[in-house]
């Protein structure tokens, strides 16, 4: 099946990034919100970043217009009736997305993929969900989406193999090197990430360093881009706390526990950039 029209599910950071990218690879692009608020700070957000690029040279002025003409925003899901991919990209809540499934399940055509940005969840717990679960499949994009270079796929014993090299070819078509991942807990690269990003917590929490000394250790070390407590506060440390929790939750193994400072944290509501306030202050 051609992929002309993309559909997605959630206009947030993930979200909108998804949307953003499918609509400047030439996809007519549906992004819902649950509500017009959410769905207007998701759609400004996509032009900032779009007028941003246009500032920097990077992207046609033309080129601006003719990428949000390619944007539709929506509240009712049922406008992803004639949509040939349906992308979700809501927050890594098992039951939730579970219930996204059903629903758009009922509402796609037959035989259309329905995806998941889940970067941690049990793909095929949401598949069982649907009544196509050999078209449903994971698509872990990477934060900043339009950015980032990478797509992980991820498969699952109910996947088909159309399914398969479908959403391969959809990945490759948005500019993405495409790998592919069984639905083992947090698949590949979360899966090596998580620990290291924990790890830094404890002996931050321990007092073994300061944050600065073990954010230049790694950068300077390993020759990462940036620290695995500023990574932690980029990513959000909401998400990182969910995330550890479906990974122990599904494996009990203790280099996923979720330390006691990341608990503390995110109960203060000190969450990282999105709040102003984590492992560093930037307000």
């Amino acid at each position: 099946m051609e992929i002309k029209k993309v559909g997605v599910v959630g206009c947030g950071l993930m979200g909108g990034g998804i949307a953003q990218t499918c609509a400047q690879s030439g996809y007519q692009v549906t992004v819902s919100e649950i509500n017009d608020d959410l769905l207007s700070k998701g759609l400004a957000a996509i032009r900032k970043r779009l007028a941003k690029s246009v500032e920097k040279g990077k992207l046609a002025k033309e080129e601006e217009e003719s990428i949000a003409g390619r944007l539709k925003g929506t509240t009712n899901t049922g406008d992803f009736a004639d949509c040939d991919i349906v992308v979700e990209a809501a927050v890594e809540n098992l039951e939730l997305k579970k219930k996204i499934f059903a629903d758009i399940d009922g509402i796609c055509r037959p035989g259309i993929v329905l995806a998941t940005n889940t970067s941690c969840l049990s793909i095929t717990e949401i598949a069982v969900a649907t009544k196509r679960p050999d078209k449903v499949i994971g698509t872990h994009f990477f934060n900043p989406v339009p950015v980032m270079k990478l797509l992980e796929v991820v498969t699952t014993i109910v996947s088909s193999q159309v399914t398969l090299d479908t959403v391969k070819a959809f990945g490759e078509s948005l500019g993405k090197n495409v790998i592919v991942a069984k639905d083992t807990p947090a698949f590949i690269v979360n899966r090596i990430l998580t620990p290291m990003m924990l790890e830094a917590i404890r002996l931050y929490e321990a007092g073994v360093a300061t944050r600065e000394d073990i954010d230049t250790g790694i950068t300077l070390g390993l020759n990462h881009p940036m620290g695995p407590l500023t990574l932690a506060d980029f990513v959000g440390l909401d998400t990182m706390y969910f995330i550890t929790e479906a990974m122990y939750e599904e494996t009990k193994d203790p280099k996923f526990a979720a330390p006691l400072l990341l608990r503390r944290m995110v109960k203060a509501g000190h969450l990282g950039r999105k709040t102003g306030k984590g492992f560093y202050d930037y307000q």
